[in-house]
């Protein structure tokens, strides 16, 4: 089989694209794959470190305001379609699934009018721009959170979810947490703000950590390297709390979120595939600098469920944060309730479905 994939944009597009490949390489090891994105986004960092082939487009987004930038933009979708249709006429595919991000509109909408079966996949309980409008011309629209069926043709729509989630599934338990000075016999909660960090949790973060000493449960935190420095006027502070770690980053993140008993961050939608796969309760920040808000309408899913809590960005303060993690982390029939309430939520056969849809249409 050929599978032709495109995403692009954010790890939220580009992590389930990958796990597809993952998934498909696996299970049909003769299988053959092309991934087409664009030479700036971060795809074209994460997926040739995959040993997954890879093309480029260049395309760009629509600007939401009335200016003459969206000529060029509407002058690189058509010349990307071109391209993308030498591409699939090259590598003459089976299927084409888009994840989402600008670079799979000219790639699935292509392959529609060159009759390649097609399927989209929405991460969000937001639909994207992009989905929205390509699903008027594929066959399949996957997606993630039922709440997302509403801005896709009814007949198309399969709850799937995301692929990652069936990824984590299967991560076994292993003592990684002494990796970061604490300890496996401990309950642990773990706060992040996504590869990069972010500043509201990073700021809460300094504010609430004399609060957590004498604290019966430990804190792994992971900054951000944009904002590990500014630790360092905290160094004694941290040097006497035997039960908070702070790095920079987590490279062994799956590892360690099978290993904790509790997470605070964003909502985004890998972070949400991964947390009700595992069961996790969670403290969730939506950030709020994403298109329609997506993040916070992410959260509400799990939060209406009882599987979540939800502090607004501009709400978050130290005491804040402590407050909701004394919450979770001292009432432990509290925090077990919500992780059946997570566990409940999420899809951990998530690519047995996808693959399903796949081969329907092939």
């Amino acid at each position: 089989m050929k599978v032709l994939v495109s995403g692009g944009g954010t790890g939220g597009h580009i992590y389930p694209a990958i796990s597809i490949v993952h998934y498909i390489r696996e299970k049909y090891p003769e299988s053959e794959f092309l991934y087409i994105g664009t030479e700036k986004g971060l795809e074209s960092k994460l997926v040739p470190s995959q040993s997954i082939p890879f093309k480029t487009i260049e395309i760009q987004g629509f600007y939401r305001s009335l200016t003459l930038k969206n000529l060029k933009t509407m002058y690189l979708f058509l010349t990307s379609i071109k391209q993308a249709k030498r591409y699939i006429k090259e590598f003459q595919p089976d299927i084409v699934i888009g994840t989402g991000g600008y670079v799979c509109g000219s790639v699935v909408y292509a392959a529609s009018k060159l009759n390649v079966p097609t399927i989209i996949h929405e991460q969000n309980s937001v639909a994207g721009m992009t989905n929205k409008f390509l699903s008027k011309y594929v066959d399949k629209v996957g997606i993630c959170f039922s709440d997302a069926a509403e801005y896709f043709p009814t007949e198309k729509v399969e709850l799937v979810g995301n692929p990652r989630a069936q990824e984590v599934t299967f991560i076994e338990k292993k003592p990684v947490l002494e990796e970061y000075g604490l300890s496996s016999s401990k309950p642990t909660i773990i706060i992040f703000g996504g590869s990069r960090g972010a500043q509201t949790i990073n700021n809460a973060m300094k504010e609430a950590l004399p609060l957590f000493e004498g604290k019966p449960y430990q804190v792994l935190y992971a900054s951000g390297t944009i904002y590990f420095d500014e630790f360092n006027e905290y160094k004694d502070l941290i040097k006497r709390l035997d039960n908070v770690t702070i790095v920079p980053y987590i490279d062994n993140m799956v590892d360690v979120l099978v290993n904790v008993e509790a997470l605070v961050g964003r909502a985004g939608a890998t972070s949400m595939a991964e947390i009700t796969a595992l069961g996790l309760p969670s403290i969730l920040v939506p950030s709020p600098n994403v298109t329609d808000d997506h993040q916070t309408k992410n959260a509400m899913s799990l939060v209406n469920k009882q599987a979540a809590l939800m502090v607004k960005d501009n709400d978050l303060t130290g005491k804040v944060l402590v407050k909701n993690i004394d919450k979770l982390m001292l009432d432990d029939k509290f925090r077990e309730d919500m992780a059946k309430a997570s566990k409940k939520e999420g899809i951990p056969d998530a690519m047995d479905r996808l693959y399903g849809l796949i081969q329907e249409l092939t």
